[in-house]
C-alpha cells in the first residue's frame, strides 16, 4: 500500500479520528452541535455541472464559495490568495488545463500550503498536468458514457465498491506513461484509461470521471471523502442515502 493510499484511507474511512463525527454541547444533556462547515472555494471552468457539485457539497455540509477561473481571490499584488478556505475543488469544463484560466496557479497555491484539493474531469486533468503530465486526446470521445472503474480504495474511493460505474465527459486524458513519480493512478478503466489521481504526500486529488452525474455510483461518497480531508466530520454520514440531484447539463 502506498503512503498516499494508507494516509487518506485513514483520514477518509469513517473510524479515522476526526474524520467523522459530532461535536458534543458544552452544556451536560444538551443536544450535540453540528461541526463547523468546511468553506470550500470551488473554481467554476465555465460549466454546466459545477453548480450539480456544488448542491452535492453543500448537502453535506459544506459552505462553497464560488469563483470563475479567471476571477480566482487574489491578494493585492495579484497572487492566487486561498486563505480563509479548508479546500478548493476544480470544476469540469472545455478545453484544456492551459486554457483553463487560472486553475492551474490555483493547484499550485494548493500544493504550496497543503490545502486539500479535487479537480474534476478538467481539474484533474490540470493536476495531472501541472506535476508535469501530458494530457492528450483519448483514444476515443467519452460524452455521456459510462465505464466500469476498478481501484483499491486509495484517495477519494475509501469506502466505494471496486468496480464501480462512472460517468464520462471527456475527450482529453493524462497519459498514463508519463504521470511523474509524485502522483499515483488510483483508478483505471479495463483498458488503462486514467480514471483518478492522487499525490503521494499532499492532499491533492483528481477525478476524470464526473462525480455528480446520476449514472455514476457513490458520487456522495467520493465528495465526502474529499470534504473530510477539509474537516468535512460529518460529511459521510450526510452522505449516506443521499440520491443524485436530477440536473441536466
Amino acid at each position: 500500500m502506498s503512503r498516499a493510499t494508507a494516509r487518506a484511507t485513514r483520514r477518509a474511512t469513517a473510524d479515522g479520528g476526526r474524520a467523522v463525527g459530532t461535536t458534543e454541547s458544552a452544556l451536560p444533556g444538551g443536544p450535540s452541535a453540528a461541526p463547523p462547515a468546511p468553506r470550500i472555494l470551488v473554481i467554476d471552468n465555465y460549466d454546466s455541472f459545477v453548480f450539480t457539485i456544488v448542491g452535492y457539497l453543500q448537502q453535506m455540509g459544506a459552505e462553497t464559495v464560488v469563483a470563475r477561473n479567471d476571477e480566482v481571490p487574489a491578494t493585492a499584488a495579484g497572487e492566487v490568495d486561498l486563505s480563509g478556505f479548508a479546500g478548493v475543488l476544480i470544476s469540469p469544463g472545455p478545453g484544456n488545463p492551459t486554457t483553463a484560466g487560472r486553475s492551474l496557479e490555483v493547484i499550485g497555491a494548493c500544493a504550496a500550503g497543503a490545502l486539500p484539493m479535487l479537480g474534476v474531469c478538467l481539474g484533474h486533468q490540470a493536476l495531472g498536468q501541472y506535476f508535469g503530465a501530458t494530457v492528450d486526446h483519448a483514444p476515443q470521445l467519452m460524452h455521456g458514457r459510462t465505464s466500469e472503474l476498478t481501484h483499491e480504495g486509495a484517495s477519494v474511493f475509501a469506502g466505494a465498491p471496486s468496480p464501480m460505474i462512472a460517468t464520462r465527459y471527456h475527450s482529453l486524458t493524462v497519459v498514463p506513461e508519463t504521470i511523474p513519480a509524485e502522483l499515483e493512478i488510483t483508478a483505471r478503466t479495463a483498458d488503462g484509461m486514467v480514471m483518478g489521481l492522487a499525490h503521494h504526500e499532499l492532499p491533492l486529488h483528481g477525478v476524470q470521471f464526473h462525480p455528480e452525474s446520476v449514472l455514476t455510483e457513490n458520487g456522495h461518497l467520493m465528495l465526502a471523502r474529499f470534504l473530510q480531508l477539509c474537516d468535512g466530520r460529518d460529511a459521510a454520514e450526510r452522505a449516506a442515502g443521499l440520491k443524485p440531484l436530477m440536473t441536466t447539463g
